[in-house]
Order: C-alpha cells, then sequence, then structure tokens
C-alpha cells in the first residue's frame, strides 16, 4: 500500500484531485484539525476546493512514507498562499493511513493547529490558535465552506 500513498501525494504534488479521490474507498474517512470526519465525496470535495483555492500556488513535498496491506503513514509539507487572508503557509504534517480493499478507508492527518493559525491568520491566530473555541470556530467556517463548494459544483 506503499505505493497507494506514494500516488496520492504525487498526484497531490500535480493538483490532480481526481486521482487523489481515486486512492479512496467509497466508504472512506478523514480528520485533520479542521475538517472533521468528512466521508466518501466529501473527501474529494476538500481536496478539490483546497487545490482551486491555491490557484496555483501549492507545492507539496512527502517523506516517510511507511505502509504494509493495512496500515500506512507519511510526512508532508503543503507551501501554499491561504486564500482568504493571502499569507503564505508552510504546513507540517502527520498522516496516518487504513486500508481495505487496496484503498484508503480511513485518513487521519495531525499538525500543530496553533502554528498554522499563527501563519494563516496572523496575530488572531497567534493569540487565539490554541484555544478549543478557536478550533470549533475554524472547524465550522471549514465546513461551510465545503459544504457551499459542494453546492455549487455537485448539485
Amino acid at each position: 500500500m506503499k505505493e497507494r500513498i506514494i500516488t496520492f501525494y504525487a498526484a497531490f504534488a500535480d493538483a490532480d484531485w481526481e486521482t487523489m479521490a481515486e486512492c479512496y474507498h467509497e466508504k472512506a474517512v478523514f480528520s485533520d484539525p479542521i475538517f472533521s470526519g468528512l466521508e466518501g465525496k466529501e473527501i474529494a470535495a476538500m481536496w478539490q476546493m483546497l487545490i482551486e483555492r491555491s490557484k496555483g500556488h501549492l507545492d507539496v513535498a512527502f517523506s516517510n512514507v511507511v505502509a504494509d496491506e493495512y496500515k500506512g503513514r507519511a510526512d508532508w509539507v503543503a507551501e501554499y498562499i491561504f486564500s482568504a487572508t493571502k499569507r503564505r503557509v508552510i504546513n507540517r504534517i502527520h498522516a496516518e493511513f487504513e486500508f481495505l480493499d487496496g484503498k484508503i478507508i480511513r485518513h487521519t492527518d495531525s499538525f500543530n493547529l496553533h502554528k498554522w493559525a499563527s501563519q494563516a491568520l496572523g496575530i488572531k491566530g497567534k493569540l487565539l490558535g490554541g484555544f478549543s473555541f478557536f478550533r470549533q470556530k475554524l472547524q465550522k467556517s471549514a465546513r461551510q465552506s465545503l459544504d457551499d463548494f459542494m453546492s455549487k459544483n455537485f448539485s
């Protein structure tokens, strides 16, 4: 399954959300500190939205890919311009995967949300990024953005 992870991140680096989506099982679940509990087609929509909003200002690098038939992990770095504030972000992420039928069934990314918020949102993120209420507000806003994106692109 190491090849599945490599295919996924190579597609991400090429801004190819469709190939990324093909790496997921139809019943897949995705979570990270901002997008929590996405399922099925929501996952592909999230990657499509993030790639399209980056407007070509997205660099993805990955390393430390390890996998067997059932589980895998990788480290990756995304460098991009956060569309809402036009601020540059370098986000270092650790990914954990579970596989079913040769595809990703569970994908969990973890990263330092406070550090991300400081880069993406500036002083507001630096001051508030470590608080749970701020995380909840970001999650709610991200969910609304995804719902809006899906209603415009998949209806």
